[in-house]
């Protein structure tokens, strides 16, 4: 990589990160040496998987398909489990530390007082950051609807890990979900309980069908939407959330499968760039090539650092009011 590329250097949480690409929660977050790898293609933060309370076996194959607008997968919050999760955690961070890359813990859990134990429990593994999966069912509501869903839930959940991690000052980081009335409302109850920063967004529920036989194609019925589909929905909930909560860090995350994709999130307003289906799509280098294609975008438009694409979207539009659209043409 030339030296005469911008350096794409960021300022995430008070930390500052090599790269803005992050290495999303799922993909190759399972082992260290993953994790690793993601560092040395280009990341400037690497997210675990999602651990829980107790190891989880998930659900059963076909867990995750290529549907032709991306991937549609329900793993089922497949993990180890806590007590495991700490021992990866320890030895990524040792790994990773002395390049710079900061490594995300990421958690779900079924209570928002459970939210709390395990944040009590990973934080003994010093993560940088601690993410927090709020898409989960809350087992304590009558329909088990998500902590996402619900403002309230979503601000009981972030307080509880608030509390629980207050001693290690981890910042806690709040994924959001896509399926909801209002992605900005969601925002701000996380912020306002006391979230250090967002990220936005988790998968959004679709349902793929075989044709032959009109079941659908995954053991669990339906599953997540990522990949390419997933793009425009995200700069989206992105948008909101930084209108939202215009001071707090955000991981954008969702479809970003090169490295225009990258620029598009940062403009939208997310802080650093999450990157996961993307390495499914692209092989196993797909996060260099992401890296290597937004510093040369920078260097082909003349930017020079990573702060002057952020929250492009929220400047003035170029005109004031909507373009004007030709009359259609007279039927006579």
């Amino acid at each position: 990589m030339s030296e005469d590329l911008p350096n794409p250097s960021v300022t995430f949480l008070d930390r500052e990160l090599p790269s803005p690409l992050v290495l999303a929660s799922g993909i190759w977050g399972t082992t260290v040496s993953l994790l690793e790898r993601a560092a040395d293609q280009g990341c400037g933060a690497v997210t675990a998987k999602s651990c829980g309370p107790e190891p989880r076996a998930g659900h059963v194959n076909p867990s995750c398909i290529d549907w032709g607008g991306g991937l549609l997968n329900a793993i089922g919050l497949a993990n180890p489990g806590v007590d495991e999760e700490i021992g990866l955690l320890r030895e990524a961070k040792a790994r990773l530390q002395p390049r710079g890359v900061a490594v995300i813990a990421s958690i779900f859990a079924g209570t928002a007082s459970e939210f709390g134990d395990v944040a009590r429990r990973i934080a003994s593994a010093s993560p940088d950051f601690l993410e927090i999966n709020i898409s989960c069912p809350n087992v304590e509501d009558s329909f088990g609807e998500p902590f996402a869903a619900n403002p309230d839930a979503a601000a009981a959940v972030t307080g509880c890990v608030k509390q629980a991690v207050a001693g290690q000052a981890i910042p806690v980081i709040v994924k959001l979900a896509p399926n909801v009335p209002s992605v900005g409302r969601i925002a701000q109850a996380a912020v306002h309980a006391g979230a250090d920063a967002l990220c936005a967004i988790n998968t959004m529920p679709g349902l793929v069908l075989d044709p032959y036989s009109g079941q659908p194609v995954l053991a669990n019925r339906s599953g997540g939407i990522s990949g390419p589909a997933l793009k425009p929905i995200a700069l989206k909930a992105v948008y909101d959330a930084r209108k939202a909560c215009p001071h707090t860090p955000i991981i954008g995350t969702g479809g970003v499968s090169d490295g225009q994709d990258a620029v598009e999130m940062l403009m939208a307003g997310a802080t650093v760039v999450g990157v996961g289906s993307a390495i499914y799509q692209r092989g196993p280098d797909a996060l260099r090539n992401i890296h290597a294609e937004l510093r040369q975008w920078m260097a082909a438009q003349n930017i020079a650092s990573i702060a002057d694409l952020q929250d492009r979207a929220h400047s003035e539009p170029l005109y004031a009011t909507s373009p004007s659209i030709p009359p259609a043409p007279s039927a006579h």
